[in-house]
């Protein structure tokens, strides 16, 4: 059988370890000719080590692939743009990018600093943007190309201590969406891939509780190298007619998730008082108000 991305060019941000490396390693088995971009960061973003993306380039090339170390950050325009630069450079074209490099900074929202907020917006959505943007380019030009961005389930339901990750978690659905909308005529596509699987960020998870434990015992369950066919999948001419959608994988379960859609109304002749919201208007609409849910109460069922 061909293989799905046979003499293709791709991009894996963060692609040193966890999910990156796994989609990284896929990638280049079916056929993709690989830039791995890792600078090395801890997991809240401090120091750099070049060993990670090394390592994932010398077992691609083990195995009789293609790939090439990349350490610049996502976090900054010109670093980001250079991941693409190098692409071009060494493999002559581009015709994917997974964004998935991401740090966590975890606080409730009122012990939140200034710095974990920004920081971890930086990597997430803005060096979504940089890189998605400089890629773009070459894309329009050549009239294809493939994003798959990662999401969160923080973002897209919720959970506790991380309004910096949702919210840059939620606005790269945005994006994404944005950008499936904008290139579409170029015959580009943009998805979002929102998974659910043990890593180094995951490992971050305070356990202090008995269901905390369990929780994490079960999310160690689910290796990150189930992510990675979704992702292949989804770079490839395969999915060519995939595009502004968001999935979450979680072990052996793709889920299509929700966009935002009304979900019911009200209305009322001459418009609208306070009076009137509080009388009617609200007590109308409650019954579809949306609890204060997490992620995990949403997804409570052990993992297929």
């Amino acid at each position: 059988m061909a293989k799905a991305l046979d003499g293709k060019v791709i991009i894996v941000t963060g692609a040193g370890r966890g999910i990156g490396r796994e989609i990284a390693l896929l990638a280049a088995r079916e056929g993709a000719k690989l830039v791995v971009n890792d600078p090395g960061v801890a997991s809240d973003g401090s120091g750099t080590d070049a060993a990670p993306a090394e390592q994932v380039v010398e077992e691609i090339k083990k195995e009789g692939g293609t790939a090439v170390a990349n350490f610049e950050t996502v976090a900054e325009a010109i670093p980001a743009s250079k991941i693409v630069k190098q692409a071009v450079d060494t493999y002559g074209k581009l015709d994917g990018v997974v964004n998935n490099a991401g740090i966590l900074r975890d606080a409730i929202f009122h012990r939140m600093s200034i710095d974990a907020f920004e920081q971890v917006i930086k990597v997430h959505l803005m060096g979504t943007f940089y890189v998605s943007h400089a890629a773009a380019r070459l894309f329009r030009e050549q009239e294809s190309g493939s994003f798959v961005h990662f999401t969160s389930t923080s973002g897209l339901i919720g959970n506790f201590g991380q309004a910096n990750y949702a919210a840059a978690k939620l606005g790269i659905v945005g994006l994404s969406k944005s950008i499936a909308l904008d290139m579409q005529r170029f015959n580009v596509r943009s998805n979002c891939v929102s998974p659910f699987a043990w890593s180094r960020l995951i490992g971050t998870i305070p356990t202090e509780t008995e269901a905390e434990k369990a929780r994490v015992a079960r999310m160690q369950q689910m290796g990150p190298e189930k992510i990675a066919p979704l992702s292949v999948y989804l770079l490839g001419d395969a999915a060519k007619d995939v595009s502004g959608q968001i999935f979450a994988v979680r072990m052996n379960e793709i889920f299509l998730m929700g966009q935002s859609r009304p979900i019911r109304s009200v209305h009322r002749d001459g418009g609208w008082t306070c009076e009137s919201l509080a009388e009617h208007g609200m007590p109308a609409l409650k019954g579809s108000f949306y609890k204060l849910d997490r992620s995990a109460d949403i997804f409570n069922w052990d993992p297929v």
